[in-house]
């Protein structure tokens, strides 16, 4: 096989998919921002969620919050609970890993706050319970999965909003989680401080 065709069908396959997202998915993130919006202006906070990728997404979102986005504005206040190996080998050590991501979730997360669970698959045991733990704190949940939801598509309330990618390839996904991750930062920036200018 040449590889440089190889290369181009990531980026002919990216395109597509990104291409089928945008006809797809505007409405559920237009309705995520919107949760996660009203959960900034409560004073509430966005705790984030995954493995692996999907981990390293969860940390991108809360330091775009944290930090900034694409202008000058005050932080807000998101944390990525994937980050604290001390907490996270804990956890599992003691309890079980499944319940990494559930027990932070208990004792961080008050009334109001959002949960983004991040999920390529939609099958991923501790974002589930990490779920299930928002749900008991009367958490919102913004749950970004792909391929058919998986488990996490049923837990969902009415509440809830889910951001489903519509591919089965994992890289694809996760690419368009980025790209969500971005559209959201944006809109809560644009909703919470206005204008275009960097």
């Amino acid at each position: 096989m040449d590889l440089q065709d190889r290369i181009l069908g990531h980026f002919v396959e990216s395109i597509e998919t990104k291409q089928k997202s945008a006809a797809e998915l505007v409405e559920p993130v237009h309705l995520a921002g919107d949760s996660m919006v009203n959960c900034l202006l409560q004073e509430g906070k966005i705790l984030s969620c995954g493995n692996g990728g999907s981990a390293g997404d969860a940390q991108h979102f809360s330091a775009e919050l944290l930090n900034r986005f694409e202008k000058e504005r005050p932080g807000l206040p998101a944390v990525a609970i994937t980050t604290d190996s001390s907490t996270l080998t804990a956890i599992a050590n003691d309890y079980d890993y499944n319940e990494i991501f559930s027990k932070q979730v208990s004792a961080l997360g008050q009334a109001g706050d959002v949960l983004l669970a991040i999920s390529t698959s939609g099958n991923s045991a501790n974002v589930m319970t990490a779920i299930t733990a928002a749900h008991d704190r009367d958490m919102t949940v913004v749950a970004l999965t792909g391929r058919d939801g998986g488990k996490i598509a049923p837990l969902l309330t009415n509440d809830d909003v889910e951001i489903r990618v519509p591919a089965e390839r994992t890289a694809r996904i996760q690419e368009v989680h980025l790209v969500v991750i971005h559209c959201l930062c944006d809109f809560i920036d644009t909703k919470l401080f206005g204008g275009d200018d960097a």
